[in-house]
């Protein structure tokens, strides 16, 4: 049975930063990332994997976390991190861990980011 665990979300006021942690199987076959929904936008999501993350409509939006959200990990396929800095209400959501592979995926159970004032 695999299992993904994130932690690390919370309440963090605009401006502020979190770093969320995800400890995934080690399985060379599969990449690590985070995924959120945005609330109340049905086709706005948020998805970080290493080199990238990005909201769906980032080239024109505002709230892009292209110079504000980054992947790291001292082992990319156990320990996944999600550094999310300046953040703002926009951020808003439960952040997932994923883990996908060719055929399937397996997500965690998710850890709640909120920011507001």
């Amino acid at each position: 049975h695999l299992q993904l665990v994130e932690s690390g979300g919370g309440l963090v006021q605009p401006g502020g930063s979190l770093r969320l942690s995800c400890a995934a199987p080690g399985l060379d076959d599969y990449s690590v990332g985070w995924s959120g929904q945005v609330p109340g936008k049905e086709r706005e999501k948020i998805s970080c994997h290493i080199r990238h993350c990005g909201r769906t409509y980032d080239a024109d939006n505002a709230d892009s976390v292209k110079d504000r959200f980054a992947v790291s990990s001292v082992d990319a396929r156990n320990t996944v991190f999600l550094q999310m800095n300046a953040m703002k209400p926009g951020d808003t959501t439960v952040y997932y861990c994923m883990m996908r592979g060719l055929s399937d995926a397996y997500w965690g159970q998710g850890t709640q980011v909120t920011v507001s004032s």
